[in-house]
């Protein structure tokens, strides 16, 4: 197996993250890539690459060019202005607001662009981002030529990230990306199975009227759960899309078996899709013990997790995504892809 990291997430350092009412180190931290990373040496699992540089076009096939316009530029305007933080969204276009138009002024776009008021924009935000999607390409790449499993050690994250929104600590959308290079090198249809425990509505908003693109979503229920105001299960997609998304909303205090319950109709629905190759949005805040998700997934549950997914038997891209409880992450991502690998490996798979 092959995995692919980039130092250049590092860039992307937020001051802080507004939760709870107050401003707060932010959750989504370089320190996550690390412990992964110190585990996944530890269990000799695979080599770690360096990313490929891919240019902005594989990222302008599911992203607005004015949306990305405004990544690459607000931290100059923000500081032309004289605002002496980071980024940080004040106000958005309510519902009683009138017609949306994009302002001039940093404080109106950031408001604009944003879905959400805890993702702060640093001076590397975009550099860490970009770096995000050449990781993120660069396993699928790897996969596209023939290897069944890669892992790509994305941060930011991407899930969160709709064509023209940011927000939920995501900027560019790895997962959907993705896919979408892998459309865009002749799959007929392509599967994103979100493992994340918080909906990955951008994921949902890209592909929601398209027939090529399943997507699947086990997620806490937005009664409780970020990002609140969409992914329920009556949510199946739109057009040419109309039974392509499948989600499945598990309320606070889930365990694994209600979990995997929801896990196995996912399998159910992409293979009868006719899938011909899977991308994992993989977040590990599932965890009993993670600060900001409220299921009840142990450790040894995440092997279990890699296998049911390898049994599908697809060519797979597992994209990193979420996970807060930072002493253990490693040791549950690394026991997706054990269990996933193990499965393969017993199958006869390469």
């Amino acid at each position: 197996m092959k995995i692919f990291h980039s130092d250049d997430h590092r860039l992307h350092d937020s001051a802080g993250e507004l939760f709870g009412g107050l401003l707060v180190p932010p959750h989504e931290s370089p320190r996550r890539v690390d412990m992964i990373l110190d585990r996944l040496r530890l269990e000799t699992l695979g080599e770690v690459l360096t990313p490929e540089a891919f240019g902005i076009e594989p990222v302008r096939r599911v992203h607005d060019d004015g949306f990305l316009a405004f990544l690459q530029g607000i931290w100059g305007e923000w500081k032309a202005i004289g605002y002496e933080g980071d980024v940080i969204p004040t106000i958005w276009p309510s519902r009683r607001l009138g017609v949306l138009r994009l302002p001039e002024h940093p404080d109106g776009k950031v408001g604009y662009y944003a879905l959400a008021g805890e993702t702060a924009i640093a001076e590397g935000t975009w550099r860490a981002a970009r770096a995000s999607v050449d990781v993120a390409l660069s396993a699928q790449k790897a996969v596209a030529g023939g290897d069944r499993l890669s892992f790509a050690l994305c941060r930011p994250p991407g899930h969160h990230a709709a064509g023209d929104m940011y927000g939920g600590f995501c900027f560019l959308n790895n997962a959907a990306i993705v896919a979408q290079a892998f459309r865009d090198q002749g799959r007929a249809r392509v599967a994103v199975l979100d493992v994340d425990f918080h909906h990955g509505n951008g994921t949902q908003e890209i592909f929601y009227r398209r027939g090529d693109v399943f997507y699947a979503s086990l997620h806490g229920h937005p009664l409780d759960a970020f990002p609140h105001f969409l992914c329920y299960a009556d949510e199946t997609g739109e057009g040419p899309g109309e039974g392509c998304n499948a989600n499945y909303p598990l309320r606070a205090g889930t365990d694994f078996g209600r979990w995997a319950e929801a896990l196995d109709d996912a399998r159910r629905r992409i293979a009868g899709f006719g899938a011909e190759a899977l991308v994992v949005s993989l977040g590990v805040d599932t965890y009993k013990d993670d600060p900001i998700s409220s299921f009840l997934l142990d450790s040894p549950d995440y092997l279990t997790i890699g296998a049911r997914i390898a049994a599908l038997g697809l060519p797979t891209v597992m994209v990193m995504e979420g996970g807060y409880a930072v002493e253990d992450i490693g040791v549950n991502v690394a026991n997706v892809l054990k269990g996933f690998l193990d499965a393969a490996n017993a199958g006869g798979a390469s």
